[in-house]
């Protein structure tokens, strides 16, 4: 479980987002909105530990028991998603998701890269380049590699918003299931209501900076 608590977050001693506390539950999505500039994105990395020194954010986070303030953020277990898919060029396809696998004899290592692509729907892509793939293909295969790396939950950053219509809807169903299926805790941040997951929670910022949920 991902836990918030009494979360918030400034910058220039301007209040951005007032305390708030969250509990997001092994194989959740919940999605917290707001407007361009209200913060959302930031607590993100608050959570991930790549927050902007620009900020001053308080409050605790704690995933399965532990506390991971003061833990670096590559030590923190916590996979991320963004809008651009952030895929090695200079790799292939397999190069990328084995770049997450853990240290595992090279065979394991192998056999879950091809065990990836299946799942995703794109056996046999291995040796192709990133560049060569749709933008639904890249979009697979980023999750795909940040679920290889085994996180203890997962934040998604409008990891959505460039694909069009149809194409938003597929994958964004396709990466619901594979959270839902390795009950992994997911904190999504979007401006788009449409992007929740069905029937899942959903928060917004208001323009004081007070969490509520809709």
């Amino acid at each position: 479980m991902l836990q918030l608590l009494n979360i918030s977050l400034s910058i220039e001693g301007r209040s951005l987002i007032q305390p708030f506390s969250l509990a997001v539950k092994p194989g959740e999505v919940v999605t917290l909105m707001g407007a361009s500039g209200s913060g959302k994105s930031s607590v993100l990395s608050f959570i991930g530990g790549d927050l902007d020194e620009a900020f001053k954010a308080t409050g605790d986070i704690i995933l399965n028991g532990k506390r991971l303030n003061d833990v670096p953020s590559e030590r923190r277990g916590i996979a991320r998603l963004f809008q651009d898919d952030l895929l090695f060029p200079h790799m292939t396809v397999g190069e990328n998701l084995l770049f997450a696998v853990p240290n595992l004899p090279q065979e394991k290592r192998v056999a879950a890269m091809r065990e990836a692509l299946l799942r995703a729907g794109l056996d046999g892509f291995e040796n192709r380049a990133p560049h060569t793939l749709s933008g639904g293909q890249r979009s697979r295969i980023a999750l795909m590699r940040a679920l290889l790396a085994k996180p203890a939950a997962i934040l998604l950053d409008e990891p959505f918003s460039k694909l069009d219509e149809e194409l938003r809807q597929t994958v964004r169903d396709y990466t619901f299931a594979h959270i839902a299926a390795q009950n992994i805790p997911a904190l999504l941040v979007s401006h788009d209501r449409n992007d929740a997951a069905k029937g899942g929670r959903v928060m917004v910022i208001s323009k004081s900076g007070e969490v509520r949920n809709v």
